[in-house]
C-alpha cells in the first residue's frame, strides 16, 4: 500500500522589531508553539545596523530545529536628523524593510507551500499590508502589559479628546479597565506630541485594529482588570489572547555559569538583593555614586551588574542589547569595593539573570522594570525595587507599585538623581522590612497565579491553543 505524503506542518512568519527586549519574548512564544503545536517559524529579522548584532545572531542560532531566521538586508537612515527617537527608528527599520519582506515572503511561500500568519510586534504594523497580499492571517505579539495594550488600543481616542501634552493633564489619565495614570508616568513616546515619535506610535496604535488578533505577554491574576477589559468581546477590536508569562525557563548551560551563582550558594536564604538594568540601561555617574553608597549604607547583601556611566542609553546600545567593554570598576566610589567585599559582589556588563532570580538566596530586585524582567521575578516570586528608565518603564513601575504591590519604588530628589539615604531605606524596607513581607507574601501568590496559567489546563495555555488551532485552520484552507 502506497505511504500517504506526510502533512505539512503549519509555518508562521515572525517580524520582530528591533530591540533584544522585542526579540527575546518572541523567541519564547516561537520556543511553544513547536514543542506544543509542532509549528515551524521563520524569524524574518529587519536590520537597523551594518550588520546584525553579535547577540541577535547568537540568540537565533541557539534555536531548535524547527525556528530558522533570515536577516533582512540593513536600512538606511541618512535622511534622519540627531537625535531623532528611537521609536520613530524601530518603526522606519520595519517600513523601509518591507520590500524585502516581500522577497522574504515570496520564497517561503515557495519553499513551504503555505504561511499561515505573519507575527510583528508593537511598532511593526505597516507589515500588515505584505500579509494581505499573500493572504495571510496578520497578528501582533504585545512584548509588553496589558496595561500598554490597553493605552495602544485607546490612544486615537485620547488623541482626539484631550488637548496639550498628557504630562499637563492636571487629572490622571483614565485608561478603560486600568488604574488612573499620571499623565507624566506613560510610556516615552507619548509624553512629546510634536516628535515623530508619537506620530509614529500613534500611526501603529490606529493599525491595531487591523489585526486579526493580539497575542499578550501578561495573564488574568497579574493585570486583572487589563486582562477582563481586553478579553471582552466589542465591536471593530481584535480578539486578544493573554499568554504570560513567557519567559526563559532554561537552566544554566556549562557557559552561563559564572562565579555569581557561586557566590550566591554561599549566602543566607532570600538575604540578596539583585541590582541590574536590563540589557540597555545606564546611568549618570552621579547616580552610581549615590547607588553604590545607598547600597554600602543600606548594610544588606547584593548582587550588581554593573555598566560604565552613561548619561543617557544610545539607540546603539538599545538595538543590540550589548554593552560596552568594561575592565575595571575605576567609576565607582574610592573604597566601595574593599568596604563591600564578602557583602556584595560587583560584576560587568552581563550575569546569568533568570538564574539568578531563581536562586534561593536572592530576595530582592532592583530592577529597570523592562517586561521580559518583571515576569522573570513574578515567575520565580521575587519582590522588586522599581527604578524605572525609558520606553514603557516608568508605567510598569506605576502599576508594580500602585496597583499590583509588589514594589517599592524610591523617591527622586528635585535634580531628577534618586539620593544614598533613599536608596538605603528602600533596599532595608525591601530585604528585611515588614513592608517587603508584604511584597513578598503578594508575589508568592502570583508565583502560583502563573505556574497554575501556564499549566496543561491553565489560561495562558488555552489562549496559546485557540491562537495556535486558528492558524493551522488557515492551513488546511
Amino acid at each position: 500500500m502506497a505511504q500517504q505524503p506526510q502533512a505539512q506542518k503549519p509555518h508562521v512568519a515572525i517580524l520582530p522589531s528591533p530591540g533584544m527586549g522585542h526579540l527575546i519574548p518572541l523567541v519564547e512564544f516561537a520556543k511553544r508553539l513547536v514543542t506544543a503545536h509542532d509549528f515551524t517559524i521563520t524569524f524574518v529579522v529587519p536590520t537597523d545596523g551594518p550588520a546584525p548584532s553579535k547577540t541577535q545572531k547568537s540568540v537565533l542560532s541557539a534555536l531548535p530545529e524547527a525556528i530558522d531566521h533570515v536577516f533582512l538586508p540593513p536600512v538606511n537612515f541618512d535622511d534622519l536628523p540627531e537625535g531623532t527617537k528611537i521609536e520613530t527608528m524601530i518603526t522606519l527599520t520595519v517600513t523601509r524593510s518591507l520590500p524585502a519582506l516581500r522577497d522574504v515572503m515570496k520564497s517561503m511561500l515557495s519553499r513551504f507551500g503555505s504561511v499561515s500568519a505573519l507575527v510583528v510586534d508593537l511598532f511593526g504594523t505597516d507589515a500588515f499590508d505584505v500579509a494581505r497580499e499573500f493572504n495571510l492571517l496578520s497578528y501582533i505579539f504585545y512584548p509588553s502589559t496589558a496595561m500598554a495594550l490597553c493605552l495602544f488600543l485607546h490612544l486615537p481616542i485620547l488623541d482626539e479628546t484631550v488637548s496639550g501634552e498628557f504630562r499637563e493633564m492636571s487629572e490622571p489619565v483614565r485608561i478603560p479597565g486600568c488604574i488612573p495614570i499620571p499623565g507624566k508616568e506613560l510610556l516615552d513616546p507619548v509624553q512629546d506630541r510634536k516628535n515623530d515619535a508619537y506620530k509614529y506610535t500613534l500611526h501603529n496604535a490606529k493599525r491595531y485594529r487591523l489585526a486579526d488578533g493580539i497575542v499578550v505577554n501578561s495573564f488574568l491574576e497579574l493585570e486583572t482588570g487589563a486582562v477582563t477589559a481586553l478579553t471582552k468581546s466589542e465591536s471593530g477590536k481584535p480578539p486578544v489572547y493573554p499568554v504570560g508569562p513567557l519567559v526563559n525557563m532554561e537552566p544554566a548551560t556549562k557557559a552561563d555559569e559564572s562565579n555569581c551563582l557561586a557566590w550566591l550558594d554561599k549566602q543566607p536564604h532570600g538575604s540578596v538583593l539583585f541590582v541590574s538594568f536590563g540589557s540597555g540601561g545606564t546611568l549618570s555617574s552621579e547616580q552610581i555614586n549615590e547607588l553604590a553608597l545607598g547600597l554600602e549604607m543600606s548594610e544588606q547583601r547584593f548582587l550588581w551588574v554593573v555598566r560604565r556611566p552613561n548619561d543617557k542609553v544610545t539607540n546603539a546600545t538599545y538595538f543590540s542589547g550589548t554593552a560596552q567593554n568594561e575592565s575595571s570598576f575605576d567609576f565607582l566610589p574610592n573604597g566601595f569595593l574593599e568596604r563591600t567585599k564578602g557583602r556584595g559582589l560587583v560584576v560587568p556588563s552581563w550575569a546569568p539573570q533568570s538564574q539568578i532570580l531563581s536562586h534561593g538566596s536572592t530576595g530582592g530586585f532592583l530592577s529597570h522594570c523592562g517586561w521580559n524582567s518583571t515576569l522573570e521575578s513574578v515567575f520565580n516570586g521575587v519582590p522588586l525595587v522599581a527604578w524605572p528608565l525609558y520606553a514603557e518603564q516608568r508605567m510598569n513601575a506605576f502599576m508594580l507599585t500602585e496597583e499590583i504591590k509588589v514594589a517599592l519604588r524610591p523617591k527622586e530628589s528635585e535634580n531628577r538623581v534618586v539620593q544614598r539615604e533613599e536608596i538605603a531605606k528602600v533596599v532595608k524596607s525591601l530585604i528585611e522590612g515588614e513592608e517587603g513581607k508584604n511584597l513578598r507574601n503578594r508575589m508568592k501568590d502570583l508565583k502560583e497565579a502563573a505556574a497554575k496559567a501556564l499549566s496543561p489546563n491553565g489560561a495562558s495555555t488555552k489562549a496559546l491553543s485557540e491562537v495556535a488551532d486558528k492558524w493551522k485552520n488557515k492551513t488546511c484552507n
